[in-house]
C-alpha cells in the first residue's frame, strides 16, 4: 500500500476534497460532491495547520472568511437544510472563545437533525506551553478543555492528539453527517501542535469515497399494525415533518392523502415540502399553528406523523390531540417510539409507500369538514392582512399590554404597520420561490401559520432550538446553496441585535440577502408570554430608564438600523407605514447588493392563538389576578393533556 507524507491539516484538506454522497430518487441514483467550501474565522489556534493547509495545498474547496464562529456555523447548518442534508459546509474555529462560540451552533444542528461539521483549535497535545493563549485549565483534571462543553450537544466528538488519529476520526465524522437518522453535529478538536505534524497517510484513505443515503425501509409487521389503526379510523389527520422534506417524500405523502381522503397539517421544519395550495393541506399544526389545522386536530381520531420529532408547539404539550391514537414514520427509532406511538421505523418516502400498498381501498369519514376548516382560516387570513393602524376602537390581537404602548411607540418610531399586515404585503410582493428564513421570536408563529408557498423547499425556519441569530446567518446560508433565488432573513430587533455578523460575509462573498428587520422595539413574543402569565413587563421590551422608575415606564427608544445597515454596504430602506413597505419591497427587488428593510411594526400586532395550548412554567401561587387565570388555565388543559 502506498503512502504519502503530509501534515495532520493536509490529510483532513485532501479527505474532505474527496467526499461525495448518493441517494436514489425516482428510480436514478444522484451522485453529488459533499464538501465544495469551508468556512473558518482563524486565530492562532488554526490560521497555522489546517489554515496552512487550506492555503497552500491543492484542493477544489472553496475557503470563505466568518465574522463571528456562531454565525458562521448556523450558516453552514441552513447550507446543509437547504440542500436537504446533501451537502455540508465544515467550519473552523481557533482555541477558547472561538471554539466556545459554536457550541450553539452545534446544539441547534443536534437538534434539527442537520449535518455540521466543526473543527475547533485545542491545547497543545505535548503540554510544553501550558498554559497557552485562550486555555482554560482545571486543576483536578488536564484532559478538560473547552471543547469538552460539545460533547453533550454533538452527535459525534473526538480529540486529535496524534496525527495519523484523523483518519478514524473523519471516518466516523462521515458515519454521522450521512446517517438520516442520527445526523447532526460532528465535532473534532485539533491539538493546535498536531495540526501541523506530518504522517505516511496511506494514499487509499484520499480515495473518491461516496456515501450512501441509506432510506430504510419498514417491516411487514410495524406497517400491519400502522394500517390496521389507521384503516379503523374515521377522522384520520396526517403530519408532515421535516422528515418528509429530507426523504423528498412530499409527492408520494400528498398522493397518499389523496387517494384515502386525508388531511394534512405542517409542522415548521415540513412546511414547503408539500404545496400549500393543495386542497388537503391544512397549514401548521399546534400551539403555533393555525385554526384549520387545529380544529381538524381535536376531533381527529388517528394522527399519523411522519418524520416528525413531535415537539411540545406540535403536540400543544401533549393536548391537542391527547385522546387520538398516534402512529409514526421515522428513520429514528427513538423518535419514532414518542406518544407510546404504533411506530414504523423507516424513511418517510419508504414508509408511506409500503403503508399506502397496506391501506387497500380506505377512505376517511370525512365530508365537508375539511373545506369548512379552510375556509374558516382563508376568512381569517384576509382579516389578519388588512389590519390598519389607527383605527376606530382599535383592538391588538394582543390584549395584554402596557398601557398606551401602541400609540407611545407610534410616537417614538412613526410606525403604524401592523405585523400580520406587513406578512401579507411581503408575500404579495416578493418571488413566489423566494426562500425565506426565520427562527426565533414571534415571527414563527406568524409565519407557521399565514405563510404559503408552493415552490418546494423555500421555507427555512429553525425552530428545534429557536436560535436568535440563526435568521441572517441562515439566509447566507440558503443565499449559498440556491444563488439563483431570492433569500429573505424575516428577523426581529431583538435577534437581530443578537448576531448580525455575517452580513458583511454575504456583501464580501458578492451574496444578494434581503434582511427584513421586523423592529417592535422589543422582545415581543416574551412580552406577551409574560404579561399573559400575570407578570409586569420587564426587560422585554426596548425603552429608555427614567431615573429609578422601573424600565417598562420609560419612552421606547427608535433605533435606525438602516443607517446602521447603510454603513455595511447595504442597500437600505425604512418602512412605517404599509405603502413604504411595498415599495420597498418593490425597489429591493432591482437591487443586485444585499438590502435591509427597517420595518417598524407595532407591539402586540402579531398573530395569537388557535384553540392551541403551551405549558410553560407559571407560578402556583400567583401573585395576580391573570396569574391566577393562567395558572387555572393550567391545571384545567393538564387534567386533559397526555402525560407522556
Amino acid at each position: 500500500m502506498g503512502t504519502i507524507r503530509l501534515t495532520c491539516g493536509e490529510a483532513i484538506v485532501r479527505y474532505l476534497d474527496n467526499q461525495y454522497v448518493t441517494i436514489e430518487q425516482d428510480g436514478k441514483m444522484i451522485e453529488s460532491k459533499f464538501v465544495e467550501s469551508f468556512y473558518a474565522v482563524f486565530g492562532h489556534g488554526c490560521v497555522i495547520g489546517v489554515g496552512e493547509a487550506l492555503s497552500q495545498a491543492e484542493h477544489s474547496i472553496k475557503v470563505m472568511q466568518g465574522r463571528n464562529e456562531q454565525g458562521m456555523a448556523l450558516a453552514a447548518m441552513s447550507y446543509a437544510k437547504q440542500h436537504n442534508r446533501l451537502k455540508i459546509l465544515p467550519c473552523m474555529s481557533s482555541i477558547g472563545p472561538g471554539a466556545a462560540n459554536m457550541v450553539t451552533a452545534a446544539a441547534n444542528a443536534t437538534v434539527n437533525n442537520i449535518p455540521l461539521l466543526l473543527f475547533m483549535g485545542d491545547t497543545f497535545a505535548t503540554r510544553q506551553p501550558d498554559p497557552v493563549l485562550q486555555q482554560m485549565e482545571q486543576p483536578q483534571d488536564l484532559t478538560v478543555t473547552t471543547n469538552d462543553a460539545f460533547k453533550p450537544v454533538s452527535r459525534y466528538f473526538d480529540r486529535i492528539v496524534r496525527p495519523e488519529m484523523v483518519m478514524s476520526a473523519l471516518t466516523n465524522a462521515m458515519r454521522v453527517l450521512t446517517d438520516p437518522a442520527h445526523t447532526g453535529a460532528a465535532c473534532i478538536a485539533m491539538c493546535q501542535d498536531v495540526e501541523g505534524e506530518s504522517y505516511d497517510y496511506p494514499e487509499e484513505f484520499f480515495r473518491k469515497r461516496v456515501h450512501y443515503i441509506q432510506r430504510t425501509i419498514p417491516n411487514n409487521y410495524e406497517i400491519e399494525q400502522a394500517a390496521k389503526a389507521l384503516k379503523d379510523s374515521k377522522k384520520p389527520l396526517v403530519i408532515v415533518g421535516g422528515g418528509v422534506r429530507y426523504s423528498m417524500a412530499g409527492k408520494e405523502v400528498a398522493a397518499f392523502c389523496e387517494k384515502h381522503n386525508i388531511p394534512f397539517a405542517e409542522t415548521q421544519a415540513g412546511k414547503s415540502a408539500i404545496k400549500s395550495s393543495h386542497p388537503l393541506n391544512l397549514g401548521g399544526i399546534g400551539a403555533t399553528g393555525n385554526a384549520s389545522a387545529n380544529t381538524i386536530a381535536k376531533d381527529a381520531d388517528v394522527v399519523l406523523a411522519i418524520g416528525s420529532r413531535l415537539s411540545d408547539f406540535t403536540t400543544s404539550s401533549k393536548w391537542i390531540y391527547a385522546d387520538a391514537q398516534v402512529i409514526t414514520i421515522n428513520a429514528s427509532a427513538f423518535h419514532a417510539q414518542k406518544f407510546d406511538s404504533i411506530s414504523v421505523v423507516a424513511d418517510a418516502r419508504e414508509g408511506i409507500t409500503a403503508l399506502d400498498k397496506a391501506m387497500g381501498d380506505y377512505k376517511s369519514a370525512y365530508t365537508t369538514e375539511i373545506e369548512s376548516a379552510k375556509k374558516l382560516w382563508e376568512n381569517e387570513m384576509a382579516r389578519l392582512t388588512s389590519i390598519e393602524y389607527p383605527a376606530e376602537n382599535f383592538e391588538p390581537e394582543n390584549k395584554v399590554r402596557v398601557e398606551n404602548n401602541l400609540e407611545d411607540f407610534s410616537k417614538a418610531t412613526g410606525g403604524v404597520l401592523c405585523q400580520t399586515t406587513a406578512l401579507g404585503i411581503i408575500r404579495d410582493i416578493i418571488p413566489e420561490d423566494a426562500i425565506v428564513v426565520a427562527a426565533a421570536g414571534s415571527l414563527p408563529g406568524c409565519m407557521q401559520r399565514m405563510w404559503t408557498t408552493d415552490s418546494l423547499y423555500s421555507y427555512n425556519m429553525e425552530y428545534g432550538y429557536s436560535c436568535m441569530g440563526y435568521e441572517i446567518a441562515g439566509a447566507f446560508g440558503s443565499k449559498l446553496a440556491d444563488e439563483a433565488k431570492e433569500v429573505y432573513a424575516m428577523v426581529g430587533d431583538g435577534s437581530y441585535n443578537m448576531l448580525h455578523s455575517e452580513m458583511i460575509t454575504a456583501l464580501q462573498e458578492g451574496k444578494k440577502i434581503n434582511v427584513l428587520l421586523f423592529d417592535n422595539a422589543s422582545f415581543g413574543c416574551i412580552n406577551n408570554l409574560q404579561m399573559g402569565q400575570g407578570v409586569q413587563a420587564l426587560c422585554t421590551e426596548s425603552r429608555y430608564r427614567n431615573g429609578d422608575d422601573p424600565i417598562r415606564y420609560g419612552e421606547f427608544m427608535n433605533i435606525d438600523y438602516a443607517m446602521c445597515a447603510r454603513g455595511y454596504g447595504y442597500v437600505t430602506y425604512t418602512a412605517k407605514t404599509p405603502d413604504e413597505l411595498r415599495e420597498a419591497l418593490k425597489d429591493s427587488l432591482k437591487q443586485t447588493k444585499p438590502t435591509l428593510i427597517d420595518i417598524k411594526v407595532l407591539p402586540k400586532t402579531m398573530t395569537d392563538g388557535y384553540g392551541s395550548w403551551w405549558n410553560v412554567g407559571c407560578s402556583d401561587i400567583p401573585r395576580t389576578e391573570k396569574g391566577k387565570e393562567a395558572y387555572a388555565e393550567k391545571q384545567a388543559h393538564l387534567k386533559e393533556a397526555r402525560k407522556y
